[in-house]
């Protein structure tokens, strides 16, 4: 069985992205979509396992590694995904979601052994608890909490507290959220605050996402790293492709200082062009040298 350091795992989707002046983008897109290559590129051994419609082939050339490293996980639908951005940072956007994939179960997990696997989800649902707690007995284990806060309701997309939290942030290694979302959670707009709460309520290590800097919280010290991106025309997939990296430089050894710093820095360069990252991780070096 061959072995890798991180299995990233979710839906991908087929996107129709609609920017401020009206101009309309499709492409692939969905967690595991930036989250993938991001990881990889940190020199890391990366699989994504995907869930689309079987139909769907051609969706897996856009999740940017290697094919004998990623699985097609087979749904009765492809999740449909429509974002309409309203400023040009990207920040506001109304998104609808036209359809949803079918939830993943333990019993479709793919037969590699990983030090750790990422819940790379995008609505309630695609994760049954019965599956966090199956990754659980296989290893280390960590989520974008995304995908247990945002509810396709009739298309429109909702978000709602997670009513199982409690039981199961414990389960997390470490969480991504962003800003918004560790709210929805806790309650709290100070994001330092925020991050102490998920951490007392189990998670054991926090990232969250905001447009100005992205920020760590392991129970010891908050740190902090600012984005430094010079143009935001790649804004999508922002807080995925800092968390792949990030846990990508994390299981290979990076102390939290360093997996924050690459990371951010390999968002911010990847903001500069649309689509996932496609740089190396020399290019990341690069830009941390000129930037940081």
């Amino acid at each position: 069985m061959k072995k890798y350091d991180l299995m990233i795992l979710g839906p991908a989707t087929r996107d129709v992205n609609i920017d401020y002046t009206g101009k309309e983008d499709r492409s692939v897109g969905g967690a595991v979509t930036f989250c993938a290559p991001a990881a990889r590129a940190a020199n890391e051994k990366v699989f994504a396992a995907v869930k689309i419609a079987a139909e769907d082939t051609d969706i897996m050339d856009g999740i940017l590694v290697p094919d004998e490293d990623k699985a097609l996980l087979p749904s009765k639908k492809t999740t449909l995904m429509r974002n309409e951005y309203f400023t040009a940072d990207r920040e506001r956007r109304n998104s609808s979601c036209a359809a949803q994939s079918d939830a993943i179960y333990p019993d479709e997990l793919p037969d590699v052994d990983c030090k750790l696997t990422h819940l790379a989800g995008l609505l309630y649902g695609d994760f049954p608890n019965e599956l966090i707690e199956g990754l659980k007995e296989r290893g280390m284990v960590s989520a974008d909490i995304q995908g247990f806060l945002r509810h396709n309701e009739g298309g429109k997309m909702v978000f709602h507290d997670w009513a199982d939290k409690m039981k199961y942030l414990p389960y997390f290694d470490v969480l991504k959220t962003d800003a918004a979302e560790a709210e929805i959670l806790t309650g709290m707009t100070d994001r330092e605050a925020a991050a102490k709460q998920l951490y007392a309520w189990g998670s054991k290590e926090v990232l969250i996402s905001h447009n100005t800097e992205m920020m760590v919280y392991d129970g010891k010290k908050i740190r902090t790293c600012p984005v430094k991106a010079r143009n935001l025309s790649g804004r999508t997939g922002r807080g995925d492709t800092t968390f792949g990296s990030y846990l990508a430089m994390r299981l290979g050894g990076a102390d939290i200082e360093e997996a924050l710093l690459y990371a951010t820095a390999c968002v911010s360069l990847k903001m500069e062009t649309p689509g996932a990252f496609r740089g190396t991780k020399q290019d990341v070096l690069d830009y941390i040298k000129e930037f940081y």
